[in-house]
């Protein structure tokens, strides 16, 4: 049976007789899909890093400007996805956005099997592959409607967490997939490396042989059962607290296509004003904090007008957006969930912009653009950052349902501050140094303190939403909080290329602390003060 009528976690009968069999059925089919949807927004970290290695013809800034675009179009799609549930139904939505993961896969192989693919085809599959970033959005919501509010924390912090292993299965499988053509004559002919790559195992010298286009076509492997899996083993809850008005598949499909189609007409449009002309932008310079809330605002909008019953029930679900509280949790969720997510993006690239070249005065200007054979292998180590911070994901919410997600959240929250600044200083010796590679393990143990306080952070604001908002808005919430957070994985490449540009990127790291700084005192007035609405709920 595909669709449940009655539904009642919180009544513990219910629970222990019916409900927890079914709930952690669906749990351990979104997982997975979570996981691969994660994978293909961020891969760009990853096949950036090996373009570089076998000389693809872009400028280091343009490589970082595809993390940029597959960041924006993730955070936009989570807005409409947001609200898939409650019109589409849980299985529905996941089966379909699912298997739309796809195209960008399919795509990306195609693409990677030539050096001169046009920069703008690069793009486009940047732009797709955000579909996998919009998946967080409803799968989230769909799972807090399966679990009462007592496990709530660890449920989402599973789904999540483990969702987000996507990030390392990624960062871990596609350099071991790139060094085997394991689809023989399917997969295309290989490349030589012309600067030195590497795996988790080591390092693996200029002149090898490697299929970067495994990196899209590896993915096929779990998509397709995937969308089996999602089809025949979940469930669409018909209750009123959910999605009472679910239609037949296909116009759930239609209704969902629909809504990413609005999202990624405004995600263009930001993306337009935002870019300069040499990569297809408008080269108006639009600051991306406003054409961030020109983007929001127009995808808010416009899927509001939709006509008949989904503008009605948008409308209504809308009303999210009166609760000062969810602009609170949007901020704070952003602090933990944003970070992860924009690190975990540009992390790679990081590292082998800033320890894999020589930084040298040449005829008294400094360089940064001989190869440092010394330096670190970013396709060794740049996995274990967003290992740790989603492994770590559930403990913080067990964490956060003991002792309350507002204190977890907080004493996370000075460790980001810390571990930020930290890294901040030896980003900047190590990339004023023909040497850098003598700064990388202060940088990079920094890094990981700093990926996991994300992940407890992450975990703890579940509880918080789960505690402050009604059931019936909770889900909603999650997904809109998820939306605003996504934008890390644009602003944060964005922010980096551009201070990469500019020799300072320690600028980047400085700035972020600051923000840490005000999301501490955002949490402290609104849920640690002891005569606030809510008090470390």
């Amino acid at each position: 049976m595909t669709d449940i009528h009655k539904w009642d976690v919180e009544d513990s009968d219910f629970w222990e007789l019916e409900g927890k069999y079914i709930a952690n059925r669906n749990l351990w089919i979104s997982i997975p899909s979570l996981l691969c949807g994660f994978a293909i927004w961020l891969y760009w970290g990853i096949i950036t890093v090996q373009m570089l290695n076998l000389g693809f013809p872009y400028e280091k800034s343009q490589l970082f400007t595809l993390m940029a675009i597959a960041g924006l179009t993730g955070a936009t799609l989570r807005i409409p996805s947001s609200f898939f549930i409650r019109l589409c139904g849980g299985r529905n939505t996941i089966f379909f956005t699912t298997t739309l993961l796809i195209i960008p896969a399919l795509g990306t192989g195609f693409a990677l099997q030539d050096k001169n693919t046009p920069f703008w085809i690069f793009q486009v599959l940047a732009l797709l592959s955000g579909i996998g970033g919009g998946n967080f959005a409803s799968s989230m919501s769909n799972i807090s409607f399966f679990f009462p509010k007592k496990v709530q924390g660890l449920a989402l912090g599973l789904n999540a967490g483990l969702g987000n292993f996507g990030v390392t299965t990624m960062q871990v499988l596609i350099p071991l997939a790139m060094t085997y053509g394991i689809f023989g004559a399917l997969g295309g002919d290989p490349m030589i490396l012309q600067a030195p790559s590497g795996t988790l195992i080591g390092k693996i010298p200029a002149g090898t042989e490697t299929w970067i286009q495994n990196a899209g076509f590896i993915w096929l492997v779990f998509l397709v059962p995937l969308a089996f899996a999602s089809w025949f083993g979940m469930h669409n809850i018909r209750a009123a607290h959910v999605s009472p008005n679910v239609g037949n598949p296909i116009t759930s499909f239609a209704i969902i296509t629909l809504m990413l189609l609005i999202g990624f007409v405004s995600a263009i449009f930001g993306l337009w004003l935002i870019l300069p002309a040499e990569v297809n932008g408008s080269g108006f310079g639009v600051p991306k904090e406003i054409a961030l809330f020109i983007v929001i605002a127009l995808t808010v909008s416009l899927l509001k007008i939709i006509p008949g019953q989904i503008g009605e029930s948008l409308g209504r679900q809308y009303q999210i957006f009166d609760n000062k509280h969810t602009w609170v949790m949007s901020i704070i969720y952003t602090m933990t969930f944003g970070s992860f997510i924009g690190f975990a993006a540009c992390f790679p690239l990081a590292i082998k912009v800033i320890f894999g070249y020589q930084h040298v005065m040449v005829d008294g200007k400094m360089t940064h653009d001989l190869i440092n054979e010394n330096g670190p292998s970013a396709l060794m180590y740049a996995w274990m950052g967003p290992f740790i911070g989603a492994l770590i994901r559930p403990v913080g919410g067990m964490i956060a349902d003991k002792f309350g997600g507002a204190w977890v959240t907080h004493v996370c929250s000075f460790v980001m501050v810390a571990s930020t600044a930290a890294a901040a200083y030896y980003m900047k010796q190590a990339y004023n140094s023909p040497t850098p590679e003598e700064y990388f393990v202060p940088f990079f143990i920094l890094f990981l303190v700093l990926f996991a306080a994300t992940g407890i952070g992450n975990g703890s604001t579940f509880r918080t939403i789960a505690m402050v908002f009604p059931k019936e808005q909770a889900g909603p919430v999650l997904g809109w909080t998820s939306a605003v957070a996504a934008y890390g994985a644009f602003y944060i490449p964005k922010v980096f290329g551009e201070q990469i540009k500019a020799t300072t990127p320690e600028v980047a790291l400085m700035g972020f602390a600051a923000f840490y700084v005000v999301c501490i005192m955002i949490n402290w007035w609104f849920y640690l003060r002891k005569d606030g609405e809510f008090y470390n709920p």
